[in-house]
């Protein structure tokens, strides 16, 4: 099978194979390989470490973030013992609703939609009694006649795409806290900074943090971390592979578990200041190698598209078609994918995250030839 290579200019995205793993993920992951293990203690002594390496009470490695998701609210709800209740919901901003939320009412959960006032999301949390009658693991624990049921949890998206139409996170955690509500945080594409690994929970106080291991962390794209208090991730291994519960499909192998390990060291281990500064410079080259190009203009967009520390390039056409260019740059060889998310409809966007040394250079040498 031949597969024709890609140059990265988009972001880490799925559709794309999320991120490169650096060589020391990949000996890990190859290492791992070659052994049998006692996966469930495996499981467990690497969420371990992972969590001493973060600053958070507890950890564990999911199969991709959007399983995480499935897997925080399954266990917001209750042990994988007790059946689901009837009526579980996730409180969600309207603004925030997505393409992931998907993964929370996989469990039967129904989103509760609120605006970007305390008000509203007070209200949201405040709950609702119970139906008479309702019988023994319809509901929450403790829950019974009469009582009030309140939502499962708050589902909270990180990025500044998510944050027009949103409470802060800090104003959610200090509401939901004063119900006992848990906050779940997706911060799947935080990573840079690494701080995100941390910020949320034990600085901000989120019950839990989601990220992405197959992005900015670098690790396998198949992987995912929940991050965050302890009875909540000892929670979300209960539900997951190898027990037969909500995650049994949602496996995470030997292999997966020791690169995501080595990808949380390798992150930690990167200077940032130098790693953002290198992402910088690229964008300052295709800046000004665009400029005075007919019907082009070229600037510093900042932030990324999901809200990360560092800028991309955007490029703005007045007369030729943005689709026309995006085609040509899929079928140049190599082909170059480039991103759209974020930018006007006349725009496209050059993001220096997924570049290998040097490639930054090949994607201006074939937008100069294409646009001159």
């Amino acid at each position: 099978m031949k597969i024709r290579p890609v140059i990265n200019a988009n972001a880490t995205v799925t559709v794309l194979g999320g991120s490169l793993m650096p060589p020391p993920v990949v000996q890990a992951m190859v290492d791992a390989a070659g052994q049998f293990v006692d996966l469930p203690a495996m499981y467990e002594e690497v969420g371990e470490r992972i969590a001493e390496l973060t600053h958070n009470e507890a950890a564990c490695v999911t199969a991709g973030a959007a399983a995480a998701i499935t897997l925080v609210v399954a266990s917001c709800i209750g042990e994988p013992a007790q059946a689901f209740p009837v009526a579980a919901e996730v409180v969600m901003f309207a603004s925030q609703r997505n393409g992931y939320d998907y993964s929370a009412r996989l469990t039967g959960a129904r989103v509760v939609e609120v605006g970007p006032t305390v008000e509203e999301l007070k209200a949201a949390l405040a709950g609702h009694p119970t139906p008479p009658g309702v019988e023994a693991g319809a509901a929450p624990p403790g829950v019974g006649d009469g009582m009030v049921a309140r939502p499962a949890c708050v589902l909270w998206f990180a990025g500044a795409h998510y944050a027009a139409g949103a409470l802060p996170i800090e104003d959610v955690v200090r509401v939901a806290g004063e119900v006992g509500v848990p906050v779940i945080v997706d911060a799947a594409a935080q990573v840079p900074p690494a701080s995100s690994l941390w910020r949320f929970t034990t600085e901000i106080g989120a019950d839990a943090v989601i990220v992405s291991g197959g992005k900015g962390l670098r690790g396998p794209q198949t992987t995912g971390l929940v991050l965050g208090r302890r009875w909540l991730v000892d929670r979300c291994r209960r539900h997951a592979s190898p027990n037969q519960e909500i995650g049994r499909g949602m496996k995470v192998g030997k292999e997966e578990l020791a690169a995501l390990l080595a990808a949380v060291e390798w992150t930690l281990e990167q200077d940032e200041e130098a790693l953002l500064a290198g992402y910088e410079r690229s964008v300052a080259l295709w800046v000004d190698g665009l400029q005075g190009l007919p019907g082009i203009t070229a600037y510093r967009g900042y932030p990324s598209e999901a809200g990360q520390p560092h800028g991309r390039a955007v490029l703005r056409f007045t007369n030729r078609s943005r689709a026309d260019v995006i085609t040509a740059l899929w079928d140049n060889n190599p082909r170059i994918a480039v991103g759209t998310f974020g930018v006007a409809h006349n725009e496209l966007a050059l993001n220096p995250q997924t570049l290998q040394p040097g490639e930054d250079q090949l994607v201006l040498d074939a937008l100069r030839h294409l646009l001159t």
